[in-house]
């Protein structure tokens, strides 16, 4: 699943150490995440759209829906 959190993240100023912390996540996370090689739980995603003033729908791309 594809996702804009890195554009959302960088538009809101923040680093991902700053996202991290704010949804009591690693930092590691977060860059697995952005680059698509891990799938947040659904409370996560939920806590980064919060952060990120925007929603989970905005947030995520369901590949399936792109064909």
């Amino acid at each position: 699943m594809k996702n804009h959190i890195r554009e959302k993240r960088k538009a809101e100023k923040l680093s991902q150490v700053e996202l991290a912390k704010l949804c009591h996540v690693s930092r590691q996370t977060i860059n697995a995440i952005e680059n698509n090689k891990y799938d947040p739980t659904l409370q996560l995603a939920f806590n980064i759209a919060a952060v990120l003033n925007t929603t989970v729908d905005e947030l995520f791309i369901n590949e399936s829906d792109l064909k």
